[in-house]
């Protein structure tokens, strides 16, 4: 029940990291909104599971640390998709 639990709670965090990792990324990403969030959504997962794997704790109030992983992920992500994006338009 964790992982799905888990897998719910990065899709709706891929709202907000997803926009934010493209915020902080370089260039124009021509992307959709879609794939933003979908991208930052996996991110928050990946992140997630990176974090547990490092051993960073639930702590009362906010895990600033869980965070920055995961929007490092949504970056990673969100930026790959761009550039496939980007990639398979140019070769159409």
């Amino acid at each position: 029940m964790y992982w799905v639990w888990m897998l719910i709670v990065s899709l709706i965090a891929g709202i907000i990291f997803g926009p934010l990792a493209r915020l902080v990324l370089p260039g124009k990403q021509n992307i959709s909104l879609g794939w933003t969030i979908l991208g930052g959504g996996i991110g928050a997962f990946i992140g997630g599971l990176i974090a547990k794997a490092f051993g960073v704790k639930d702590t009362p109030g906010l895990d600033w640390t869980q965070y920055l992983i995961q929007i490092i992920c949504a970056m990673i992500v969100v930026g790959a998709i761009a550039g496939y994006q980007s990639r398979s338009k140019t070769s159409a």
